[in-house]
């Protein structure tokens, strides 16, 4: 019974991540107005829940995010970044490309 119970807890938990789906989204962040900000813009999203990977462009004033979408979301993402002193907005993500 024992064995039954944890390999249902199992499934469980492996279902639950095949439906985990990363997303990516592009950022605009108009303020940075240096060369060090993107430092703080990628700190700021790193710390965020559910991001697995941040790429920030200077040149661009730009920040491109890939996340879980199970475990946080968009808005938590301009949330850290206007945190952190630089407002975002999303430009675009997979969603608009679906």
């Amino acid at each position: 019974m024992k064995k039954l119970a944890a390999f249902i807890a199992l499934s469980a938990t492996l279902a639950t991540s095949a439906w985990a789906a990363d997303k990516t989204v592009t950022l605009s962040v108009p303020g940075m107005t240096c060369a060090a900000c993107p430092i703080t813009v990628k700190t700021a999203l790193n710390k965020v829940d559910g991001v697995s990977q941040v790429d920030v462009s200077y040149p661009d004033r730009e920040a491109v995010v890939t996340f879980d979408d199970n475990r946080t979301s968009v808005g938590a993402l301009t949330e850290a970044t206007a945190n952190a002193g630089y407002p975002s907005t999303p430009t675009s993500s997979e969603a608009d490309r679906e």
